[in-house]
């Protein structure tokens, strides 16, 4: 085992026996021990969980003991704090000023009498020079009036609290298969959709598709429809335009009862710059929560970066993080923006190519170590709960083990590989795709970090871009649909798509996603109201009665991947990560893979089928469980069903060799499984 200058060990460091860390085994060995002094540091005054407690230490609480309310905010550049409401004229009023107390803490008690349900209100804080209307940074419920447009937090003590049927939810043991969702675009109605109306009419859905676990976007509270729920205001907060939190409640419950994991995308990357409604500028300073100066704003985005070398803001996120998971009962985060976190630059532009990437002057360590502690915590307080880090960097070793000197997420994304598909259909005819390079960019991976692949997730779709069906169709996708159509570009379309998330869930590692509608090949794109579009919903929506209808190809392809996913689960391909190359030919566009004793063909040739094709396999009996080419599935039933195919084994003809043979028809994928005899 080679040393690095300290002593210790390239496992030791967590930086798993890659020969090409060893040069930089001292900074990782750096950033390690920072991050591990850090939660010690923490660790000596209380414990992680119990210095998360922003949420219940800040806001309005009504106090049982004392049968009065209690509020407290944080502010430290502020002189005075006032809350305004309809009790004052929402003026400045010496009855509901706030006392200033130790540590920039402002608080004051008020008799029960003063607030009630539903009671909306906000601060006025008063700081050297100025003043300005703010919303509490820990306010858990934030409305907005339909006439002014004014965001004000909301008293929210209903009389009864929400009563959880699931009170512990036990995750199965099933594949990890996510659904990725947006409440609001849910409906086929143009129009936001709710809660309530996603538990009633697309959680079915969800459930009948098989995938395992929902990855809802956009539930922290943000005041632009249109920026996807990526510009959070109230990071306590569930997005009140989607319905009440007793309704999301009911939504994660309903969940949790049908055996699907809840996760949550986590906007901790940044902020949104409103003053009125967020907390920048909260306190009148642009430092409170962020880098001051140039380096507290994100050009591109238009939103403040956090500062996470400052205590008070780390109690804030880990405190937002304990909060989701105790009073939402959330089951894993998506970190959104992880790359934007790490690097001064937001990674903006720069392609990653060299190791000296990530281990440069420019890594914002402190963001880093406060990964390290939000892993630490959350698996502190449920050990199944599972995190994701979403970055497009690739920095080394995020979704390893922090017991192996990884950063603890559990999972990371393969982002590449939704950008290489996206790639491909918009730049290369598929006449052209190089098979070699398509299966190196669907198998590399660090094998100590799990992963997640998707053809394709909203970000395909959102960003100008389009659904991979619509790459794929054009315009022919208003016209060719129905099942009556036997053009060219029907086939190809209907038959790609297929053998595109095939493959790409056939070579995933650890896990698979997909974005609502994606499974049966939704047109055209993702874009919600704003002035450009005249404030339409039309592409802000999902079109689920193209599923339904049986004489479109959209149920074909539904039906394909509710086959697939099925067998996703039978099988359990992520169980058995290791995927063994059988075949490749460029000329012939086939490629064939094994894995867990199933044998993955693919013919991607747009011209030619193969009546005998053959390949090296392991010896045995197979059987066809999946076709393609299946009529069901929109294909030309070209293959008979449930066939058997035994490899060959002729010495005289092909040597020590076993050889599978059999039809492959073009634009085709075939998935066989080896007999096992008792």
């Amino acid at each position: 085992m080679e040393k690095c200058l300290n002593g210790h060990s390239l496992s030791d460091l967590g930086i798993f026996n890659d020969p090409y860390l060893l040069a930089y085994a001292d900074i990782i060995s750096s950033r390690r021990i920072r991050s591990m002094t850090l939660e010690d540091r923490i660790k000596q005054e209380e414990s992680l969980l119990s210095f998360a407690d922003y949420h219940e230490k800040f806001g309005l609480h009504f106090d049982e003991d004392k049968g009065s309310w209690v509020f407290r905010e944080w502010a430290p550049n502020a002189r005075e704090i006032f809350i305004v409401c309809e009790k004052t004229s929402w003026q400045k009023s010496m009855n509901f000023q706030l006392l200033r107390k130790e540590n920039h803490v402002f608080e004051r008690r008020f008799s029960k009498e003063t607030f009630s349900h539903k009671d909306l209100f906000r601060l006025k804080i008063v700081w050297p020079g100025g003043e300005g209307d703010r919303i509490p940074t820990a306010a858990t419920r934030v409305v907005q009036d339909s006439c002014t447009l004014i965001f004000n937090a909301q008293v929210w003590q209903p009389k009864e609290k929400y009563k959880w049927k699931i009170k512990k939810f036990l995750p199965s043991k099933e594949p990890l298969l996510i659904y990725e969702t947006h409440v609001g675009m849910a409906l086929e109605d143009a129009r936001i959709g709710t809660y309530t109306e996603f538990e009633r009419l697309v959680l079915p859905q969800i459930a009948d598709a098989g995938y395992t676990a929902i990855q809802m976007m956009a539930i922290q509270e943000h005041p632009y429809y249109g920026s996807f729920g990526y510009h959070v205001a109230n990071f306590f907060a569930a997005s009140s335009r989607f319905g009440t939190p007793e309704e999301l409640k009911s939504l994660i419950d309903a969940t949790h009862k049908r055996g699907i994991r809840v996760f949550m995308d986590i906007i901790h990357s940044h902020a949104v710059n409103n003053e009125v409604e967020g907390i920048a500028k909260f306190d009148g300073t642009g430092f409170q929560f962020f880098h001051d100066g140039p380096k507290g704003y994100h050009k591109q985005w238009d939103s403040r970066c956090f500062d996470y070398g400052k205590s008070d803001v780390l109690k804030f996120l880990l405190s937002n993080l304990r909060f989701w998971i105790e009073e939402f009962k959330i089951d894993g985060f998506r970190f959104d923006g992880i790359t934007s976190m790490l690097f001064e630059d937001h990674g903006l532009g720069r392609a990653f190519t060299n190791y000296r990437d990530y281990y440069g002057d420019d890594v914002d360590v402190d963001a880093l170590s406060y990964l390290y502690l939000a892993n630490s915590l959350v698996h502190d307080i449920c050990p199944d709960f599972i995190t994701i880090a979403e970055d497009v960097s690739g920095y080394p070793g995020l979704a390893a083990p922090i017991s192996k000197g990884g950063t603890g997420f559990d999972y990371r994304y393969a982002m590449g590989i939704a950008d290489y598909w996206i790639k491909l259909l918009k730049d290369i005819r598929d006449e052209q795709w190089h098979l070699g390079t398509l299966w190196r960019e669907l198998t590399s991976k660090r094998k100590e970090e799990k992963t997640i692949s998707y053809a394709e997730s909203h970000d395909q779709a959102l960003v100008g871009d389009q659904t991979h069906m619509m790459h794929l169709m054009g315009s022919h996708i208003y016209t060719s649909m129905k099942k009556d159509n036997k053009s060219i570009e029907t086939f190809r379309g209907v038959a790609l798509h297929k053998m595109i998330r095939l493959i790409t869930i056939a070579t995933a590692d650890s896990g698979y996603l997909n974005f609502m509608g994606n499974e049966f090949g939704h047109p055209e794109w993702v874009d919600f109201p704003t002035q450009k579009n005249n404030f339409s919903f039309h592409h802000a929506r999902r079109q689920w009665s193209l599923k339904h209808n049986p004489d479109l190809y959209y149920s074909c392809l539904f039906e394909f991947d509710k086959k697939m996913i099925s067998l996703v689960k039978a099988f359990d391909w992520f169980s058995f990560p290791e995927v063994n190359l059988l075949c490749i030919h460029e000329d012939d566009k086939v490629i064939a893979f094994e894995r867990n004793q199933m044998i993955f063909v693919f013919n991607f040739h747009p011209l030619t089928s193969f009546s005998d094709y053959m390949f090296d396999a392991p010896a045995g009996e197979y059987n066809q469980v999946l076709n393609s080419d299946d009529i069901r599935f929109g294909g030309k039933g070209r293959l008979e069903k449930d066939q058997t195919h035994f490899t060959l084994f002729d010495p005289k003809r092909f040597g020590n060799r076993n050889l599978l043979s059999f039809y492959l028809p073009t634009r085709t994928a075939i998935v066989l499984k080896l007999r096992i005899c008792a």
